[in-house]
């Protein structure tokens, strides 16, 4: 089955409980129609650069998934119809990135960067 990897932005006034759900929610919606969640993560509340309906700042979550597109379409639809979810981003991947993803790895660990003077 095709890899895809999904950032979600949520409503700002929601609680990390309640953020961490819709994760969870979305999770079983792709193992209904035959895929399913392989990693997570919870990147927490984060300021936008922009407002979206009215919002600064967002709940923001990183799924990887293992699942047919049909699966990914209900769950994209889903997600648009769900009051909720602010935003989107689905990006088909040749093969998922081992370990955490760069928003959660520490900043003196990322790699690439160039020394701050």
């Amino acid at each position: 089955m095709p890899l895809y990897e999904h950032v979600m932005i949520a409503r700002q006034d929601l609680s990390n409980t309640q953020a961490e759900g819709l994760i969870e929610h979305f999770g079983t919606v792709l193992a209904d129609n035959g895929g399913k969640l392989v990693d997570s993560e919870y990147w927490g509340v984060k300021t936008m650069a922009y407002k979206i309906n009215k919002n600064r700042k967002g709940h923001y979550a990183f799924l990887k998934t293992d699942a047919p597109a049909g699966a990914v379409q209900e769950m994209e639809r889903l997600m648009r119809l769900h009051d909720d979810v602010m935003r989107v981003l689905t990006i088909k991947v040749d093969e998922h990135a081992e370990g955490p993803s760069v928003q959660m790895q520490k900043r003196d660990e990322r790699e690439g960067r160039r020394e701050r003077r």
